[in-house]
């Protein structure tokens, strides 16, 4: 489903919300993540089957915009046992997670962020609190020696140098005790729970334990891992749905002091960066954000997805760094194991860019200028600041080019080679005297080397 049709996605909390974490060890690590600029995000489970939009469909408050596709089974009933259903016919057999991981590291992803468990509480990994998971004997993927899935592809992920994120559904709508039976409203009446948690503090308290429990289990037995990417933000103390999160980060903070957490649209102090959906802010932010942004559609695997060319990746990708964030790009997995090739095909172009002209992007922080920008943007790294612009397929550059930065430089190279430029300084920016190689179509973007003064 593509992501224009799409009612899950919230607007990301704003700027001036964020409350910046108090922790030396925190604040360390939001300094590493910064560096890192490029995620590799994957939605995978049960749904790849249908090759349709994950989780949405059960509940009943969303299936106006999300079953539209589920045209086979109209009573929602049945529509739910079914999709509930297709954990029995789960056989992902070419899954190798070792393949994923040298495809990755390959692009430059820097960390990796998987759903270990969406909405629909099919878990991606061997919980020991939920038997509606992948290693169940109700599974027949479970015999497979990497059925324990999360763990195979953190331990693969994590020899390969990329850090590891796990996606979290906070709410779970196969668990009794978020969608309970016998409530004041019937189980998959929307995205919420079926009872007042002030009222039933009963049955809340058991749902937090429930989720202390599997964010321990993935943040000590399938670690180190490096964030923790919390979503469904209705799930926060503001909606009546408190799952007392900071004793949780207490807890796993004593072991791992600079575990980040990325509790999404909530705001607060466990929401250590902010997560734009399918969107990058229109202007440059001062606090720790990523955008996250599917290759494909949507995010779960669809069998007719159309993907974004590496050109697009790119712009993407500057677009997100000169505004001072870092990109997250998505891919679902297909029903095999395998990960789809033109996907794949689209973020190897991106790849073969970031080989030459990596050091523009990784470990920078945004460069603001006092003129107005247009489409160029600004990285720096010390007292180098490079010039990102965008280019259209059949763009060819002229032989000059005003960039419109705005202080003073020494000199002005390619990002690929010591080849150094003439240029000349105003009042309105800098002339450049681009070299013929420059000029040549077919680029992704220009990107220049400039030493501040």
């Amino acid at each position: 489903m593509g992501a224009d049709t799409r009612e899950d996605i919230i607007n990301f909390t704003e700027a001036d919300r964020y409350v910046a974490p108090t922790e030396p060890e925190v604040i360390k690590k939001l300094e590493w993540f910064k560096d890192q600029k490029l995620a590799f995000m994957v939605h995978w489970g049960t749904y790849s089957q249908l090759g349709m939009c994950e989780s949405w469909p059960i509940s009943d408050g969303d299936a106006y915009w999300s079953r539209k596709a589920y045209t086979w089974e109209p009573d929602a009933k049945k529509f739910r046992a079914q999709y509930f259903a297709m954990n029995r016919t789960f056989n992902p057999i070419r899954f190798d997670p070792d393949e994923w991981a040298d495809f990755a590291s390959g692009v430059g992803f820097r960390y990796f962020i998987f759903t270990t468990k969406h909405h629909d509480g099919f878990c991606m990994f061997d919980s020991r609190y939920s038997p509606y998971k992948i290693t169940a004997p109700d599974c027949p993927f479970h015999e497979n020696r990497r059925a324990n899935v999360a763990k195979e592809l953190f331990d693969a992920f994590r020899t390969r140098g990329i850090a590891i994120a796990p996606y979290f559904s906070k709410p779970d709508w196969h668990c009794p005790w978020y969608w309970a039976e016998g409530c004041e409203k019937p189980v998959a009446y929307d995205r919420n729970p079926t009872y007042d948690p002030k009222a039933r503090p009963d049955i809340w308290n058991r749902f937090v334990e429930y989720v202390h429990a599997q964010l321990t289990e993935l943040a000590e037995e399938y670690g180190p891992v490096d964030i923790l990417w919390l979503d469904g933000g209705q799930v926060r103390p503001s909606n009546g749905q408190d799952i007392r999160l900071g004793i949780l980060a207490k807890k796993l903070r004593a072991k791992n002091p600079g575990l980040i957490f990325a509790d999404r649209t909530v705001g607060g102090a466990f929401e250590n960066y902010i997560t734009p959906e399918q969107t990058i802010p229109s202007k440059p932010l001062d606090v720790p954000w990523e955008s996250c942004i599917s290759i494909g559609n949507g995010f779960a695997y669809g069998y007719d997805d159309d993907y974004k060319p590496p050109r697009e990746l790119g712009r993407l990708l500057t677009s997100v760094v000169t505004r001072g964030g870092n990109l997250a790009l998505n891919l679902g997995a297909q029903p095999d194991g395998r990960l789809p090739r033109r996907g794949m095909q689209a973020a190897r172009g991106l790849g073969e860019w970031l080989k030459t002209y990596g050091e523009a992007i990784f470990s920078t922080r945004a460069a603001k200028t006092d003129l107005p920008a247009g489409d160029f943007g600004f990285t720096r790294k010390g007292s180098t600041v490079y010039v990102l612009k965008p280019l259209a397929e059949n763009e060819i550059l002229g032989e000059t080019v005003m960039i419109p930065w705005s202080g003073s430089v020494r000199s002005i190279s390619a990002v690929d080679r010591r080849q150094f430029m003439e240029f000349k300084q105003y009042s309105n920016g800098i002339m450049v005297y681009l070299p013929e190689r420059l000029r040549e179509k077919g680029a992704y973007a220009l990107a220049l080397k400039m030493q501040a003064e």
